[in-house]
């Protein structure tokens, strides 16, 4: 498939500017600019020194802690909840909201997620979170059940997938949306207070949302593995929503924001809705077996552009990275039937120009063929939100790495000839993993209550305002913009394991509630994280016990330095 395509569409861009962001660029392997390949070139071979370079550079002080990273990371999603909290709430600070959602519908909607710092609930990115801590919890569970934080991370996924039971009221109808961004975004609320609109969309036969609907089945399809063992009848629950979920999506095709105009401004689908329906075809195949899945992913895999695009980030709005990992998985793994390699192979080298693209090695296929890094060492993607990119890639990067090991495989072979090594890869998310918790030019954690210096005024309602529990007085729409949104102060509320939209492509950081861009946390940017967390717990511990030095987390350099 030859094609090149820009997309950009900043998401949560609301008048007071409360937001995350969702773009994507994408470019087949095929499109190569050779009038700037000797450019490109040189600037590789400056990244790969600096790689190298940051290898041996090392960060003196002590060594991160992981565990702690992993439990303040799950208390995060108990400060996002909507609906009637339960009495084991550990974040005292929050209060019921939300409980009459759906009401004027005629249809129970209280629960699930506030996906950042405002309180609309919007179903694109609260399923994706709900996936990504299901593939967490798929690849690394024994590791998060050994730093004692199993019971929270099953609680943190079935919040999600309770509420998307309720959200799937018929076999063709899902409820995507709670809320209006509009309004919402007007006011500066605690959720125990809102004012604002509680409107509700769906989509259905007559108005599709094929991206939301596939993206809700991925979520329920992982999350059905993750509870099979525990609750195997809310597995096979879930496995029948998923079920029906994706037959829905693919029978009544269509994008979500085409269907519900209100999503437009904050999550659109700029990707469309056939990674979704790819993505979630996998996840079910993952979760039956059946070849029918597999069967699919591999007839779709030209005309959905599996196989065609060449991918440079993994989000809640562009899947095909996570796709074409979760392909080549199957390869790897031999799990697969012989007509179904050769397509397979497709996957896996796009899959590959996304690891080479993170690591800076990809000397073919244009300029767009690689990840920009900061000084310090960041990916970079965007300035919206960026530490989404980062906390994805870090945990697409080390289960590739792992998928890799598993099958005996070190080296993967980049566009242009350059190879990468299972360890490489490996490192690479190890050190935009300890980039977030304080390894960086600043010696910020990212990761909110993490470490000694991190950000305390971070861009959400609730953070932000003294708690209910403290103050039952009401708070007015516009009040809290008078009383509390503009204050120099620390939020009364540390909004403990929150990741924040992180610094910009120089590694500078900003922490002020109006600057959204950086501030504002999503339940997105910390689900990927509980997995990389316990991961890298178990690894440290190892390491001490094989009376090896905790590893230092590399930082790259600047070219200066190189």
């Amino acid at each position: 498939m030859r094609a090149a395509a820009e997309g950009r569409a900043h998401a949560k861009t609301p008048p007071d500017g409360s937001g995350s962001s969702s773009s994507w660029a994408m470019r087949s392997a095929d499109d190569v600019l050779p009038g700037r390949m000797l450019a490109v070139a040189l600037l590789l071979v400056a990244s790969s020194l600096a790689v190298g370079a940051s290898a041996a550079a090392v960060v003196e002080g002590k060594a991160h802690n992981y565990e702690d990273a992993l439990q303040k990371s799950l208390l995060y999603f108990e400060a996002q909840r909507s609906g009637r909290l339960p009495h084991s709430q550990r974040v005292t600070w929050r209060d019921h909201s939300g409980l009459t959602d759906g009401l004027e519908q005629g249809v129970d909607l209280v629960g699930g997620y506030y996906d950042a710092g405002d309180h609309v609930k919007f179903g694109l990115p609260m399923a994706f979170t709900v996936t990504m801590l299901s593939w967490s919890m798929i690849e690394y569970g024994d590791d998060v059940e050994a730093a004692g934080e199993l019971g929270h991370a099953l609680e943190a996924i079935k919040w999600g997938t309770d509420y998307f039971i309720k959200a799937h009221t018929m076999a063709d109808e899902l409820w995507a949306e709670v809320g209006d961004g509009d309004t919402d975004h007007y006011c500066w609320q605690r959720p125990e207070d809102m004012t604002t609109s509680r409107q509700a969309y769906k989509v259905d036969r007559d108005r599709p949302g094929s991206d939301v609907a596939g993206e809700t089945a991925a979520a329920m399809a992982a999350a059905s593995i993750v509870f099979r063992k525990s609750n195997p009848h809310y597995a096979h629950l879930l496995l029948h929503h998923a079920q029906q979920l994706f037959e829905f999506a693919d029978k009544y095709r269509g994008k979500y924001d085409s269907s519900i105009a209100e999503v437009k401004s904050y999550y659109a689908s700029v990707s469309g809705y056939k990674d979704e329906l790819l993505w979630a075809a996998l996840w079910l195949h993952r979760a039956t077996g059946k070849d029918e899945y597999l069967d699919y992913v591999v007839d779709k895999a030209d005309c959905f552009g599996g196989t065609g695009w060449a991918i440079t980030e993994f989000s809640w709005d562009v899947k095909y990275a996570g796709v074409q990992i979760l392909a080549a998985r199957l390869l790897l793994r031999g799990e697969h039937s012989a007509h179904h390699r050769s397509t397979l192979e497709q996957y896996k080298a796009k899959a590959e120009h996304y690891v080479c693209a993170c690591l800076g090695r990809n000397t073919a296929g244009g300029a767009d063929a690689n990840v920009e890094r900061s000084p310090g060492g960041m990916l970079y993607i965007r300035q919206w939100n960026n530490m989404q990119y980062v906390t994805n890639a870090a945990f697409l990067l080390a289960a590739y790495a792992d998928y890799l090991a598993d099958a005996g495989v070190e080296t993967v072979t980049c566009a242009g000839g350059e190879v990468a090594t299972a360890d490489e890869i490996s490192a690479l998310a190890r050190a935009q993993v300890d980039y977030v918790l304080g390894t960086n030019p600043r010696g910020v954690s990212y990761l909110v209550g993490y470490g000694g210096k991190y950000p305390n005024r971070v861009h959400h309602r609730a953070a932000s305002i003294v708690p209910y529990k403290h103050s039952k007085e009401f708070i007015g729409c516009t009040q809290g913009f008078d009383h509390w949104f503009g204050r120099r102060s620390s939020n009364p509320n540390v909004l403990v394991g929150a990741i924040v939209g992180g610094p910009d492509r120089r590694d500078r950081f900003r922490d002020n509630r109006d600057n959204y861009m950086q501030t504002e946390a999503c339940t997105y940017n910390t689900a990927p994280m509980v997995g990389m967390f316990a991961k890298l717990n178990r690894m440290a511990r190892e390491e001490r016990e094989h009376e090896v030095a905790p590893a230092r987390t590399p930082v790259t350099r600047t070219a200066a330095e190189v």
